[in-house]
């Protein structure tokens, strides 16, 4: 004999399949969005941040020159107050110019790391990003398929179910139908 289903809650399905719809309106944006951030920063790497102390660094030593050139100026000169303000000025050209040439190394450091790392955390981005864009809109449509044939089950009624609506029951058949009409003549006894 064959078991029947026992369909407890169709809304439980609509419900999460609303539930679905709703984490792909969230999720599509957030997980385009990172890797999105990924190639910005990538690019902030390579071309912003490389550029930048590079020419930081070439004004730093140009910077750096000027003032050694104005020490040397200045105790060529023998003005003892002159060459102090000098000396500290190319002792702070050259703090800034090694500090200028510390960021440029770890950018250039971070430029090679960069992918490595990255590319480790983008590639589970994309898994779960190609789950949300191929994946998910088909389960959406597999459950809507699923719904449909629930209510489509649920409105039939099950066999015995029919028997009963269609068919009285042979208890009543016999106390609700008719007698038939009694004939003198047939019920006598000869």
């Amino acid at each position: 004999m064959a078991e029947q289903a026992e369909v407890k809650s169709i809304d439980a399905i609509a419900m999460f399949r609303s539930d679905i719809i709703a984490y792909l309106a969230k999720v599509r944006p957030l997980l385009d969005e990172a890797c999105d951030e990924v190639t910005r920063v990538r690019n902030w790497l390579e071309s912003d941040r490389r550029v930048f102390w590079e020419n930081k660094l070439r004004r730093l030593h140009r910077a750096l020159m000027d003032a050694q050139q104005a020490l040397f100026s200045a105790r060529m000169s023998n003005l003892r107050d002159a060459r102090t303000a000098e000396f500290m000025a190319v002792e702070k050209a050259k703090r800034a110019h090694l500090e200028a040439e510390d960021k440029l190394r770890h950018v250039k450091r971070w430029n090679k790391e960069f992918d490595p790392r990255a590319q480790l955390l983008v590639k589970e981005i994309e898994q779960v990003r190609s789950i949300a864009i191929n994946e998910l809109p088909k389960a959406v449509m597999y459950l809507g398929q699923i719904l449909k044939t629930l209510e489509a089950y649920a409105a039939v009624a099950s066999p015995s179910e029919r028997r009963a609506t269609s068919s009285p029951r042979p208890e009543e058949s016999e106390e609700s139908a008719p007698l038939p009409p009694a004939n003198p003549a047939t019920d006598h006894e000869p």
